[in-house]
C-alpha cells in the first residue's frame, strides 16, 4: 500500500467502525477502502478486491440508472465529488461483483484535508427497498 495522508488514514480508521456503507478514493480516484458493511452490497470482501483504479471500480459494480440504463463512470456521484469538488446525491442500481443487484441511494463528498489539500472522496451509500 502506497504511503497516505494522515487525513485518508483516519477516514479509513473511522470507516472501518461505522455501520454504514463507506467507500473511500483517493486524489487519483483510487479505490483505496470500502468498510464491512460495503461489502454486503458490494458482494466482495476489500481483502479480496484490494485497491484499483477508478477505471475498474466505476464498472466493476455494474452501475445504472433506475431505468436498466447503464451510468457512464463520470456519472457516478463518486466521480462527481472528485472532479468537481462538491458533494452529490444520487440513487442508482449496481449489480454487486457476487451478481445480486442493489437499489442504493448515495451521498458522496469530496475530502479536503489542512490549507485545502485534496486528498479524495468518499461515498456513503445504504440499499433502498
Amino acid at each position: 500500500m502506497a504511503q497516505r495522508e494522515i487525513e485518508m488514514i483516519l477516514i479509513r480508521q473511522l470507516a472501518s467502525y461505522l455501520t454504514m456503507p463507506i467507500f473511500i478514493v483517493d486524489t487519483a480516484g483510487t479505490l483505496v477502502f470500502y468498510n464491512e458493511p460495503a461489502e454486503m452490497l458490494l458482494g466482495k470482501r476489500f481483502d479480496e478486491t484490494g485497491e484499483m483504479p477508478a477505471s475498474e471500480w466505476a464498472t466493476a459494480w455494474v452501475p445504472t440508472d433506475e431505468d436498466g440504463r447503464p451510468l457512464p463512470p463520470d456519472e457516478l456521484p463518486l466521480s462527481v465529488a472528485l472532479k468537481q469538488g462538491k458533494p452529490v446525491h444520487r440513487r442508482f442500481c449496481i449489480r454487486g461483483l457476487d451478481r445480486v443487484s442493489h437499489r442504493i441511494e448515495t451521498v458522496a463528498f469530496p475530502l479536503v484535508g489542512q490549507a485545502g489539500r485534496s486528498l479524495g472522496a468518499v461515498v456513503i451509500f445504504w440499499e433502498q427497498s
